[in-house]
């Protein structure tokens, strides 16, 4: 397994995102931050046309293509980053293969069954997250028997299924979902024993820039939670995530360098 950090930088091109919605809703905008991510020293873009804070409905695949195509098209012109692409559409997958994209972030682990094959037949990676229900309903008091366990158990067997349609563990990545379907405190025992989710053989993402489960702690709105970001994302760090999906892909490259440079001393 890949014991390198990467930075997954976001690329947001919804109008109701929870931090960045909005902002970069045109397709000059979206490209220009794009690159803006790379400049920094983003490993991946993860571009989504489809919000998923809490409330939020679901959105046609025809019109998450729609705003998806024309940045991956542009991006593709100058650039081979990988690619990740946050979708729970099989459809708005297979229509974007041909922009070579690497990975598929899909927040409800293969609901679409479809993907399976895609992912399969074009040597894709994909990111299982796990998430209690779905955005609209996944706070409406969230309950676990054992977070950590229950998340585990729902990985595992997300990972089972795909090792049993013979995609291959390194092409599998695993994300416990911080803040789809927990309470702060289930977010901050998940964060605690991250490092447990290394056991299932595969990378594991953790998403939890400038979340909820930040404002909580530091009082502060999402416009604001950066220093908080980069606290909870040592935490993950030393907890062996191996993605770290981002909005400040800037700092997070920081911290990192400050890693390497600890760890050479």
């Amino acid at each position: 397994m890949n014991s390198k950090i990467e930075i997954m930088g976001v690329l947001n091109i919804t109008d109701n995102s929870f931090y960045d919605g909005g902002k970069y809703n045109s397709t000059s905008k979206s490209v220009k931050h794009a690159e803006e991510l790379v400049a920094m020293g983003a490993d991946i873009i993860d571009i989504g046309a489809e919000s998923s804070k809490p409330g939020s409905e679901s959105v046609a695949s025809k019109d998450q293509i729609k705003k998806i195509e024309p940045v991956i098209e542009r991006i593709r012109e100058h650039s081979q980053i990988p690619i990740s692409v946050d979708t729970r559409s099989s459809t708005v997958v297979e229509y974007l293969l041909k922009y070579k994209i690497n990975i598929v972030n899909d927040i409800s682990s293969l609901e679409d069954s479809r993907l399976l094959d895609i992912i399969k037949s074009n040597d894709l990676s994909v990111s299982l997250m796990h998430m209690k229900g779905t955005p609209k309903n996944m706070q409406d008091n969230p309950r676990y028997n054992n977070v950590v366990e229950d998340v585990y158990k729902y990985l595992e067997a997300k990972v089972e299924l795909c090792t049993d349609n013979n995609i291959d563990k390194n092409k599998i990545i695993i994300d416990p979902g911080f803040g789809f379907g927990k309470t702060l405190e289930h977010n901050y025992i998940l964060l605690n024993n991250l490092q447990k989710f290394t056991q299932l053989g595969c990378r594991v993402l953790t998403g939890i820039s400038r979340k909820s489960m930040i404002g909580a702690v530091i009082d502060k709105p999402a416009t604001e939670r950066l220093y908080g970001s980069l606290a909870a994302t040592v935490f993950a760090i030393m907890n062996k995530a191996s993605i770290l999906r981002v909005h400040d892909v800037r700092q997070t490259r920081m911290l990192l360098n400050f890693r390497t440079l600890i760890e050479k001393s």
